[in-house]
């Protein structure tokens, strides 16, 4: 018969390869997730922005509020971890034009408080416009949840938000305000050129949301199964899943649509067995809005991005010397008819030289 260390020991060893499957179901999760409290508080939020857009709307259809009398805003929603240097620069791009955009701030309490009032001298658009905030962490669904805190608080605050374009704190304007807030407000024109190389571009009859939503890039299958192979079933099959930048522009339409989601976010909140392809930042937007309202969303994003010599997942990061009039003219061209608004990432140093261009290049259209 066999000894009872023996036999210990030989279990010990059948044990390992079943350890090595079950141990990333039962222990923590390496990205950060979403407490039951700070679910709770943004559900009352989302339900909060839902009710108060829906009163807004009947009183405007029947009377009780005039219509449009004003032009419509945009929301410029700022997700940041760290601080704000280029308030001074977004500063100069606001001025003049209080009564057409309105600011909002999530910065990570986790973090070193941003201060952007500090960094604008004087008066600054960022001044008061820090929301409730939690703590976020990069690859994670806080950074969702974080999006979807910001929508619900524009949405709640002043009803005349009807563009939301979600921005980070390296990212830096390519345009005057004008020219950016005439591109968002009015419906995308595209020509006979841009349809032929994307025909789903068709002319649009009002405003659209401008979000990336791609279908066949490598390694969407790591990325669908990255909580598991069935996970996402039912509510998202495989062919119905998509992936996109984190920055867009939504439409309120479309604002709304995402606070009173419940459905997806169930799926998307769940913690990742395969951290290394996931990113639900880049997954949960582009795949509801793809599967509820395509035909409303322009398919391409407006901030420009460089994925050239990325690293670690992050994307080229532009440094002082690199700031010219050129390097902004070739950031705002697309492949396209249209034109890119925003781009990033930038570090800190850029601010002294991109305000040096700010009125002569990136403001004059």
């Amino acid at each position: 018969m066999f000894s009872t260390p023996f036999i210990l020991s030989f279990a010990l060893i059948l044990s390992i390869p079943l350890l090595f499957f079950v141990a990333p179901k039962i222990l923590p999760p390496k990205h950060l997730q979403i407490s039951l409290p700070d679910e709770i508080d943004d559900l009352a939020l989302f339900r909060q922005a839902t009710l108060a857009s829906a009163d807004h709307h009947h009183r405007r259809h029947h009377g009780a509020v005039s219509r449009l009398t004003v032009k419509p805003k945009v929301a410029f929603l700022f997700l940041t971890n760290t601080d704000l240097h280029f308030a001074p620069l977004w500063d100069r791009f606001f001025e003049g034009n209080e009564a057409l955009f309105n600011v909002y701030v999530h910065a990570d309490p986790s973090q070193s408080p941003p201060s952007a009032a500090a960094a604008a001298k004087g008066k600054s658009a960022f001044d008061g416009r820090f929301i409730a905030s939690k703590r976020t962490e990069r690859a994670s669904p806080t950074l969702i949840s974080a999006a979807r805190r910001l929508l619900a608080t524009a949405l709640l605050d002043d009803p005349m938000n009807y563009h939301f374009a979600l921005v980070s704190q390296r990212c830096i304007p390519l345009h005057s305000f004008h020219f950016t807030y005439n591109t968002l407000v009015s419906p995308p024109k595209t020509s006979a050129a841009s349809n032929s190389i994307r025909p789903e571009l068709t002319q649009f009859k009002e405003p659209v949301s401008y979000i990336e939503i791609l279908s066949g890039e490598p390694q969407l299958w790591d990325r669908y199964t990255a909580r598991g192979e069935s996970t996402m079933l039912p509510e998202v099959p495989f062919e119905r899943f998509r992936v996109g930048s984190q920055f867009f522009v939504l439409t309120r339409k479309h604002a709304l649509l995402v606070i009173r989601d419940r459905r997806l976010w169930r799926k998307f909140k769940l913690p990742c067995l395969n951290t290394d392809s996931c990113y639900p930042e880049e997954h949960y937007f582009p795949t509801l809005l793809s599967m509820e309202d395509p035909n409303g969303c322009s398919q391409y994003t407006l901030t420009r991005v460089n994925w050239t010599d990325s690293i670690g997942g992050h994307p080229r990061t532009y440094k002082a010397p690199e700031i010219s009039a050129d390097l902004i003219y070739s950031l705002r061209e697309s492949n396209s008819s249209y034109s890119y608004l925003f781009a990033r990432k930038f570090s800190p140093d850029c601010l002294d030289p991109l305000m040096e261009i700010a009125d002569k290049v990136i403001f004059k259209d």
